[in-house]
């Protein structure tokens, strides 16, 4: 995005002497999420935005003309995760009922977005699926992020998009963990109740801002900033991973899933 947004908000913060630091106090921010937000590498939520007008007494000027990176091509809540997730050292994943993201196939990704309500035309559903795909080329540098994959056997079960499609998916996340590029554990579902069953989730961390999370439930997401928060989501995700097979024996589930779909070889 044109960095003229940021460039205003770093002007007029030192024409009132504040420090990052100082405005991200008064704005209760981070003073890396300042940081970021000058440099064009961030957008402010709009109750961000609110404080900062009120901690540089600019009206509404910094509400009023946020940019926008929305293509219209992922939910309006998701937009804030996703440009995160392009930014994060480290990733990890909990797929409860769908796979994450970043690493759905092409045929997973359109079977998923062919039950949108109210439908999309065919141009929309490809527009969405480009934008899905787009997502997983952070998995092409070889080092970063680091990705971890905790996912619920619920996911590899339900037959999205038929058999074929399912044992491709699977295939494709073995491929991935078997070149080391994701590390992938599966909650089996004798299991029963583990702690991540209420919602799908992402953790991130980042090289110079503190971590993030994203939750997201049905029509709804949120990112989480609040270290309290945030701490107690990395704490679930690390006793649900306890419970999860070891990466040999996940390995083993997957592949033995995708023959049950189909899969030879």
């Amino acid at each position: 995005m044109s960095n003229t947004y940021g460039d205003w908000l770093k002007a007029q913060r030192e024409a009132a002497g504040l420090t990052q630091q100082d405005l991200a106090d008064a704005a209760i921010m981070t003073r890396s999420h300042i940081s970021h937000i000058e440099a064009g590498r961030r957008i402010p939520s709009k109750e961000d935005a609110r404080r900062l007008d009120k901690a540089l007494n600019t009206g509404n000027v910094l509400s009023s003309f946020l940019p926008s990176q929305d293509d219209g091509t992922v939910a309006d809540y998701f937009e804030p995760a996703r440009q995160l997730e392009q930014q994060a050292t480290m990733i990890r994943e909990f797929g409860l009922t769908f796979m994450p993201g970043i690493l759905q196939t092409e045929g997973y990704a359109r079977a998923v977005l062919s039950k949108a309500f109210p439908p999309w035309s065919e141009d929309e559903r490809d527009k969405y699926v480009v934008t899905r795909l787009d997502r997983a080329k952070i998995l092409t540098d070889p080092v970063t992020p680091v990705v971890w994959a905790l996912l619920d056997e619920t996911v590899l079960r339900r037959p999205i998009g038929g058999s074929d499609t399912m044992a491709e998916q699977i295939m494709h996340v073995v491929h991935l963990t078997e070149i080391e590029r994701v590390r992938t554990h599966i909650l089996p579902l004798s299991l029963g109740l583990h702690p991540l069953m209420q919602s799908m989730l992402t953790l991130m961390w980042f090289e110079d801002q503190p971590p993030a999370a994203y939750s997201e439930g049905l029509s709804i997401g949120k990112v989480h900033d609040s270290p309290s928060v945030v701490q107690q989501l990395q704490s679930r995700y690390a006793l649900a991973l306890s419970d999860a097979l070891p990466l040999k024996e996940s390995l083993a589930l997957m592949r033995s899933i995708a023959k049950e779909y189909g899969h030879h070889g």
